[in-house]
């Protein structure tokens, strides 16, 4: 998360005196505010079996929904096409307002990417021409495109996923590319919109480092981001509705005929399990990392704090709801907010540790 390029002392003062730390730390706070909503829409679109209601992408056509009836008729008839549709809806019967609801929440998810896309691009370009960027920083932005890009990519990838085949949904794998994709450029977007925060109050900062023990962190959170994104892709939040058994069981019956690695990626009884009991582990490194950053940055610190209690509460509400949708939606949006108040904290403790080196070698 931090920047690459040399950052020399001598460059100070944000380094040019066009540069607007400010106003740039502002326009990427409102990007990760619209990549926080993607992500809740992405968990709906989840939750709701929509993925896979508009089979082709098209950039600039796709901007519009069908606007008549034999429009409607035509996509409804290529969702038809799909194994998901062949397969599973059309044993209950679905009718062309159903079909609306669902392609409406792709549809929506798929106009919030494309206009992240623009909200991200044309300020950068702006910022860039009007030489507002401050200097060292200008790769990082290139590369937050470039991620972005990249986390779109993955996203139409994941759908053709569902689209071959005997598939009824998209690739758990694939989705947890495409969601994880997602949340790290919320941290990137998070970390370095401190870094600007810290040039409007000491022109001279450099990028801040993330620690040692900030990875550690960072490696269990992922953890369970990616077991509750395979949940997510699996269907497995399904496989219980008791907590904190599972099926009146502490431990749930596990096959592994089919082999320990392939289980431990497939098999929905197990990755529940795990999601909810690794959930503690992270908790145990978030609060560890609050602690961390309590005498640097004591908001920071107390966000943290409040954001991984309500994950946890929501999490374990989802299962005893039944994985209600508004209840599981609002576990997938405090989930996103989590990663940014942890992208939060870590800038400010290795922040505060930079400038804490800095003092003792001047």
């Amino acid at each position: 998360m931090s920047s690459s390029i040399p950052y020399p002392a001598t460059l100070g003062a944000a380094t040019a005196s066009k540069a607007q730390p400010r106003a740039i730390a502002r326009w990427l706070e409102l990007v990760a505010a619209f990549v926080i909503v993607i992500v809740l829409v992405g968990g709906i679109t989840r939750l709701t079996e929509s993925g896979l209601s508009i089979t082709e992408w098209d950039v600039a056509t796709g901007i519009l929904p069908p606007l008549s009836d034999a429009a409607w008729q035509s996509e409804f008839a290529k969702y038809q096409a799909t194994p998901e549709y062949r397969l599973e809806a059309s044993i209950g019967g679905m009718t062309l307002a159903e079909f609306k609801f669902i392609y409406f929440w792709e549809w929506f998810h798929r106009l919030l990417a494309r206009m992240v896309g623009l909200v991200y691009a044309l300020p950068l370009v702006f910022f860039w021409v009007k030489g507002a960027i401050p200097t060292g920083y200008k790769g990082r932005f290139v590369g937050l495109l470039a991620l972005g890009g990249l986390q779109g990519l993955f996203g139409w990838l994941m759908v053709q996923s569902g689209l071959v085949g005997d598939m009824t949904d998209v690739s758990h794998f694939r989705l947890s590319l495409h969601l994880l994709t997602a949340l790290l450029l919320l941290a990137c977007l998070v970390w370095t919109a401190r870094d600007m925060r810290q040039l409007v109050k000491q022109p001279a900062a450099r990028p801040a480092r993330i620690t040692g023990a900030s990875i550690l962190v960072a490696v269990v959170l992922f953890i369970q981001l990616l077991l509750g994104a395979w949940v997510a892709g699996l269907n497995a939040g399904h496989a219980a509705y008791d907590w904190p058994l599972m099926n009146g069981q502490l431990i749930p019956d596990v096959d592994f005929s089919y082999g320990f690695f392939w289980t431990l990626s497939h098999d929905p009884f197990l990755l529940h399990f795990l999601h909810r009991w690794w959930a503690w582990i992270a908790v145990a490194a978030l609060v560890w990392q609050a602690r961390r950053t309590g005498g640097a940055d004591r908001t920071a610190s107390i966000a943290l704090n409040a954001v991984f209690g309500i994950m946890i509460v929501l999490g374990i509400a989802t299962v005893l709801s039944g994985v209600s949708l508004w209840i599981a939606a609002a576990h997938q949006l405090v989930g996103a907010l989590l990663v940014a108040a942890t992208a939060w904290a870590m800038h400010a403790e290795g922040a505060a540790r930079q400038a804490a080196r800095a003092a003792q070698s001047a």
